[in-house]
């Protein structure tokens, strides 16, 4: 029986990937406590990178929206992986947000909000969390965005 979370999942037209696998020496998560702090995820999909390039430079603000989005379905895919049960989340505690792009773009807060509201939109008002949103030159693969996220977790029963 799906919980109130994949129930959520379903309503909002996302299926779950599997979790990626590292492409480095790192761990996908790491969950100490009752926090998950989840590895920064690409916006892969069917194993290839769906987004690359830098935004204001060949890449759009909806194209990077669209690829904030995808990070974050990615990074819930390894939360349920680390929790087991998404219905485990109590709060989205902190994203932090990189976007490949020029020195003169300034609309990253806009590129992140794809992964933010996606927060909202599936743990409700457990979604609001803090944010840090940094442009880079680039990233792993020309990824135009990568999002990495800390959780807060019920303890196990």
């Amino acid at each position: 029986m799906a919980g109130r979370i994949e129930a959520r999942l379903q309503e909002l037209g996302i299926t779950l990937p599997s979790p990626a696998a590292p492409i480095a020496n790192y761990i996908p998560f790491n969950v100490t406590g009752n926090l998950v702090v989840i590895s920064g995820q690409i916006p892969l999909q069917d194993g290839k990178i769906a987004f690359t390039g830098k935004l204001g430079a060949g890449v759009s603000i909806e194209q990077g929206r669209a690829a904030a989005r995808l990070c974050f379905i990615n990074l819930v895919a390894q939360l349920r992986a680390a929790a087991g049960d998404l219905d485990r989340v109590r709060r989205v505690v902190r994203l932090g947000g990189f976007i490949a792009a020029p020195g003169e773009f300034t609309q990253h807060a806009q590129v992140m909000n794809g992964a933010s509201d996606l927060a909202v939109e599936l743990f409700g008002e457990a979604g609001r969390h803090a944010r840090s949103t940094i442009g880079v030159p680039s990233l792993p693969g020309d990824a135009a965005v990568e999002v990495e996220g800390m959780f807060e977790v019920a303890s196990r029963p």
